[in-house]
């Protein structure tokens, strides 16, 4: 066992060399902190140069926290506030720079840049006046009376402006500020001054192009917010309207426009994604309630009655398609054509009425829709596959129409397909007629009722019927056999009573 003196004295015996080290690690951290603010500066050049323009920003915010009163630290660092685009936060430290030396004509000079640019131009030109009463050099000079000429031109384009905009000639003044803001390109005024203008020439793109860069050069811009948010809403575009007045009242939750804005927004956009939802689930029906009520709820807003229209019209087409007992073809071709009127190239809306057409057996109109949505679709796949469905429709129309030999329409269900078939079946059975020719003709009906039924109850005829093949043709059908299924109807009897005696003996 170890004794504890000899590990107390062994212990002692590393005292000396311990106090060495931490006498020369306080002696290197001394040294370290004198020279750190030349390191940082010199290491932020290095990575200045090399385009590393985070790490250089760290280095030489290190150097401003070391020697707050090195206007070079302030100097550099903005320089590379300027390469990030973060103008805004260069300024303050060309201010501080010019502070410290009054004399550095370049700080001076970057500083009335800048504040050309964001269209202070009474300060810029003091910036201008100040780097020429001191010494600088011919670059700078000349440099300074350019930018002192361009300020006092923008400075007339600007009177101008007002005028014109006072006076409701927004184009003219549109056109001034178009030249003020090529160089006072961060003047949010004259952008605010612009998009004045646009909105009140119709030109919401470029509305919403100005209000967009004011809403991010000006902090707490509740009013771009809800500027833009009204623009998207007058061009139905609800989900970016909603978005853009989200972003007014999480800058004041209390604004009273953004808040008033908010609650119709929320409650039109709710409708029109409960709508869509619906019509995913193939519920048609419901949507189209739910689209009349969006009308009901923003009767003013062109926009949207034009999209609560063209979905109702495509709603009722899906429900056609899915054979919707309620579903009425002649609302939809009603509705979608409404749509048309404002909007003759609606592609969408074109295939929805040529489909309800179809239904209606309106083959030829159907066609015409299609054609005309082709010249806008290109490569539509839809377009193409509908054209050929309704031209062969057309074709078979003028052969046998199963669904007109029963008397009922393409939307009907099995159950009344069936009805109407035993209805029929009844009236032409071949027993209730004695007279031969009236008999012959009968069996002839008879048959083509049985066909009809046989096609529009089995749902794989039926889809290839309403696809323009006749699964009872064997020109239209060459793989279908009817294996003579009509010789003879024996053990047939549409009434389910047993099997009739009546035979037939057809080739």
């Amino acid at each position: 066992m170890v004794s504890i003196d000899h590990t107390a004295r062994k212990l002692l015996s590393y005292v000396p060399y311990v106090l060495v080290l931490i006498d020369l690690r306080y002696e290197g951290v001394k040294c370290g902190r004198d020279g750190s603010v030349d390191h940082h500066m010199e290491m932020g050049k290095k990575l200045l140069a090399a385009g590393q323009l985070a790490d250089a920003l760290s280095h030489f915010h290190a150097a401003v926290d070391g020697d707050p009163k090195n206007y070079m630290a302030y100097y550099r660092r903005a320089t590379v506030f300027l390469a990030m685009g973060k103008s805004k936060s260069a300024l303050p430290d060309l201010s501080k720079v010019i502070e410290l030396k009054p004399d550095f004509t370049s700080a001076q000079l970057q500083r009335g840049n800048l504040l050309l640019k964001q269209g202070r131009l009474d300060e810029a030109e003091s910036d201008y006046k100040k780097v020429l009463k001191s010494n600088p050099s011919q670059k700078e000079e000349r440099e300074a009376q350019n930018q002192l000429r361009k300020s006092d031109e923008i400075q007339r384009l600007l009177a101008q402006a007002h005028d014109s905009y006072n006076s409701r000639d927004c184009g003219t003044a549109a056109a001034l500020l178009d030249a003020v803001i090529e160089t006072c390109v961060w003047d949010v005024a004259s952008r605010e001054m612009r998009a004045e203008c646009f909105i009140e020439t119709g030109e919401m793109g470029k509305a919403i192009s100005d209000l967009k860069a004011t809403s991010k050069l000006k902090n707490d811009n509740t009013q771009a917010f809800y500027k833009l948010s009204t623009i998207y809403y007058t061009l139905g575009d609800h989900e970016m309207s909603l978005n853009e007045v989200r972003e007014c009242l999480k800058l004041d939750p209390d604004h009273k426009q953004c808040y008033s804005h908010y609650k119709q927004v929320r409650k039109l956009n709710k409708q029109i994604l409960s709508a869509e939802a619906l019509i995913q689930e193939q519920r048609y029906e419901d949507a189209v309630n739910k689209y009349e009520a969006v009308m009901k709820t923003e009767p003013d807003v062109h926009h949207f009655t034009v999209l609560a229209k063209e979905r109702i019209c495509h709603s009722f087409s899906c429900c056609l398609k899915s054979g919707g007992g309620k579903c009425v073809s002649g609302r939809a071709i009603s509705v979608c054509s409404e749509v048309l009127q404002t909007n003759p190239e609606n592609v969408n809306t074109l295939k929805d009425r040529a489909e309800a057409y179809i239904q209606e057996e309106r083959y030829e109109e159907a066609i015409r829709d299609y054609e005309a949505a082709a010249k806008h679709g290109e490569n539509d796949r839809q377009i193409k596959e509908g054209l050929e469905r309704a031209q062969r429709l057309l074709k078979q129309s003028k052969k046998r129409d199963y669904y007109k030999i029963l008397g009922v329409k393409r939307s009907a269900q099995k159950k009344e397909i069936i009805r109407a078939y035993r209805k029929l079946a009844q009236q032409w059975h071949p027993d209730n007629f004695q007279d031969p020719e009236e008999k012959k003709q009968a069996e002839k009906k008879f048959i083509d009722i049985a066909q009809a039924k046989e096609v529009l109850t089995d749902p794989e005829m039926r889809t290839k019927f309403d696809h323009g093949e006749d699964p009872m043709d064997p020109e239209s059908q060459q793989q279908h056999n009817f294996h003579g299924g009509f010789q003879g109807f024996q053990g047939f009897n549409p009434f389910g009573s047993g099997p009739f005696s009546f035979k037939f003996g057809f080739n």
